[in-house]
């Protein structure tokens, strides 16, 4: 226990550092901070003030190793470094950045080694080589002051003027701070001054005046990523990872986490830009504002079983059984199904999902005879325009609007798939069975009813001078009142119409009310809604991340090639992009891997893991391999040719992997909501992916071909964003349309 009052810090850069010291030296560390915080001058810590400096110190972690720490005040330390007794001290540089107010440390030393050693091989000069051309510097449309404006650490600036390639830009970002990553690699990226303001600097402003010489106050800034816990450290030291997303929210994240809306907010952005991890922290900081109390006024929901599981172990790790306490983890058609049984709870209907739902109506077009009609598009219809618009009679669907639905239908038409939905819910019925969207739709209606009753007590109790009556309550001698003081919603795009009106009505209409995080370019069901016409007005209260902290830029480039120049809607009517959508990560250019046919394309997918495993520096646990197909059958095709090489699969099911050790394979969507090392993505060919009956739609319904040709879009943008370090792409025949050239030309 510190029983000193020492404060000591660990600066983000300094942990990375920390994870790739020797075993022995970390847990000479660990010991280090503790003795630290008990007396810094203890004789032992050799603590020393290094030469011509006023705030670096330098102490003795082991025979070997310093710390190297910037004295903030008398008791209040931050280490920067923990380096070799043998390097060089002397060009250390930190300073508070203008911009963000932040604490930034640069070692110039090994910025500079870093961009040296990838600096082009000289090419073999011939006997009479011509005057060497200059090569351009990749900066020279930016002044220093320019770039000091976008927050670029001043130290680097004249490092910066020396790149000339996009592998010396890369090596500098390795070591450089976050800030100055970003920048310049937005400014690579083609984002002229004002974008890279707006969409890069802009958000981690600070809000006040920075004071270059107030160290402490920029140390509690949190554009200054720092960690005091031993708990995190422990953790870190044992299991090698910080778990950066339990301690660290980047400072664009912490302003919407903590921000308080006046109604309905949505946050948007790419895969792996930490929205999901928004959410979470947005719950914590809900139930933190709460009074005590045993209750779960706090919902947190997501759209199937499998996310809200990873979404409560995840709440449990940020914040314990005290915060998990207060929160109604479910995944939203559960929490359907109970407001319906609560209901009626004499109901034993069984719950199908769509695919099942599709078979039901095709055996009752064979039974009826009807050939005119596609069993998809019915269910379509009777989802997204009879359920979803909450349509109870023949009169009301004749007027009910179709936006987006494609093929337009004549009167007699209408009462035509009337009919045969009255004849489909009438079959089901009789089967004991309903859809997903039935369940939904009714909990819904029976939310929207008790809302009304709720509403209505309180206008009564306002007559009545504030006075309650009892007999307008619910008869079970409680009172009646909303289910959610707070609902956090994950995966946003993937909620039905009918969710939304139930979840509307789950919570009172006013401040911090709901919170949504999702994108929709990882839309990979049919549910397009737009939330105004459902009561969910998040005009003005809609923002986007940006920085995606899982996929390398490499990867980044092939995925958004994926989505080529489709446009996606925001949820609210308008076109929502992925504009300023980047990545500080480096890593390998995906592969693409082309075969003859499928049983070949097996084969090359066993070797390459093969090949992996034989290598030393490549060979990674098999559980951070995935490999996801376009169908169930192929994903059994790949597990036994697997099997048959050695190689141990695990099938990715709707709850999960069905096993802790072995290659992860599953259909796309499987994959939503994880991420592994290593990304094969297979059976990518053309009339597979998108399916070969889409391409039919092409010419009989243009409007659903755009929408199922977009949804194959996002279905394989989804499985490519789930890399972090490398993506292999598979295919046999003619790769899909939807691969880049730079992918299918590599090979």
């Amino acid at each position: 226990m510190n029983t000193s009052g020492v404060t000591l810090r660990l600066l983000d850069k300094a942990d990375k550092e920390i994870l790739k010291l020797p075993r022995t030296v970390k847990g000479a560390f660990f010991d280090f901070q503790h003795k630290f915080k008990a007396n810094p001058h203890t004789t032992g810590l050799k603590l020393q003030q290094l030469k011509g400096d006023s705030r670096l110190w330098s102490a003795r972690v082991s025979d070997d190793y310093r710390a190297l720490l910037l004295r903030l005040a008398d008791d209040d330390w931050l280490i920067v470094s923990v380096k070799h007794r043998k390097d060089v001290y002397d060009r250390l540089s930190y300073a508070v950045n203008q911009v963000t107010g932040g604490i930034e440390y640069v070692d110039l030393e090994v910025v500079e080694e870093s961009v040296l050693r990838r600096l082009p091989a000289p090419p073999s000069a011939p006997a009479a080589a011509p005057e060497p051309v200059k090569p351009e510097e990749l900066f020279a449309d930016w002044s220093d002051t320019q770039l000091s404006d976008l927050g670029v650490a001043e130290p680097l600036l004249p490092v910066i003027r020396t790149l000339t390639t996009e592998d010396q830009l890369l090596g500098l970002i390795e070591y450089a701070p976050q800030l100055t990553g970003e920048v310049l690699l937005a400014l690579f990226d083609g984002k002229s001054f004002d974008d890279v303001l707006d969409q890069v600097t802009t958000p981690v402003a600070a809000a006040e005046p920075v004071d270059p010489e107030d160290f402490q106050a920029a140390a509690e800034r949190p554009a200054t990523v720092v960690t005091t816990s031993d708990e995190t450290l422990r953790e870190a030291l044992e299991g090698g990872d910080f778990g950066r997303w339990k301690v660290f929210l980047h400072p664009t994240q912490a302003k919407l986490v903590e921000r308080r809306y006046s109604g309905p907010a949505r946050v948007g952005g790419g895969p792996g830009t930490g929205k999901t991890i928004v959410a979470l922290h947005r719950v914590r900081h809900l139930v933190q504002q709460l009074p005590p109390g045993r209750d779960k006024p706090v919902l947190l929901t997501t759209y199937n079983k499998n996310l809200a599981a990873d979404l409560r172990s995840r709440l449990l790790e940020l914040g314990g059984e005290e915060l998990v306490a207060r929160v109604d983890v479910s995944h939203v058609d559960q929490l359907a199904l109970r407001i319906v049984r609560e209901a009626e709870p004499g109901s034993g209907k069984q719950a199908i999902d769509d695919s099942q739902a599709v078979r039901e109506w095709r055996a009752l077009l064979d039974e009826l005879g009807e050939e005119g009609w596609d069993p998809e598009f019915l269910h379509d219809e009777w989802t997204q325009v009879i359920l979803g618009q909450a349509v109870a009679t023949r009169t009301d669907y004749f007027r009910a609007r179709r936006a987006g639905r494609g093929r337009n239908i004549t009167r007699g038409e209408r009462a035509e798939i009337w009919q045969l939905a009255e004849r489909f819910t009438q079959r089901l019925d009789r089967l004991g069975r309903q859809t997903w969207d039935q369940v939904a739709e009714r909990a819904a209606r029976l939310e929207i009813g008790r809302e009304q009753r709720i509403l209505s007590i309180a206008r009564q109790r306002e007559e009545a001078g504030g006075l309650d009556n009892i007999h307008l309550q619910d008869g079970s001698g409680g009172w009646l009142r909303y289910r959610y003081r707070h609902i956090i919603v994950d995966e946003a795009q993937d909620l039905r119409p009918a969710h939304w009106k139930m979840l509307r009505a789950m919570a009172p209409r006013q401040a911090d009310d709901l919170f949504l995080v999702g994108d929709t370019h990882q839309r990979i069901y049919k549910n397009q809604v737009t939330l105004g016409s459902l009561g969910i007005n998040i005009r003005g209260r809609s923002s986007k991340l940006s920085l995606s902290y899982r996929t390398t830029r490499q990867i980044l480039r092939s995925a958004l090639d994926v989505l080529g120049e489709t446009s996606y809607d925001d949820l609210d009517g308008a076109d929502e992009t992925l504009a300023g959508y980047r990545s500080v990560l480096s890593g390998r250019v995906p592969a693409g891997h082309p075969f003859a046919d499928w049983a070949a394309e097996r084969e090359g997918i066993a070797a390459l893991i093969k090949q992996w495993d034989e290598d030393p520096e490549s060979r990674i646990p098999h559980e951070q391999i995935a490999i996801c197909v376009p169908t169930n059958q192929m994903a059994t095709e790949v597990a036994y040719t697997l099997s048959l090489r050695g190689i141990r699969p695990v099938e990715i099911r709707s709850d999960g992997p069905n096993g802790s050790e072995g290659v992860h394979i599953g259909t796309m969507f499987r994959f939503k909501g994880l991420e592994y090392q290593r990304m094969i993505i297979a059976g990518v060919a053309d009339g597979l992916v998108p399916r070969e009956a889409v391409s039919r739609l092409r010419i009989t319904d243009p409007v659903r071909y755009r929408h199922e040709m977009q949804r194959a879009r996002s279905l394989l943008f989804v499985a490519a964003t789930r890399a972090r370090d490398s993506m292999d792409v598979f295919w046999h025949g003619t790769p899909s349309p939807f691969l880049g050239p730079a992918l299918t030309s590599s090979c």
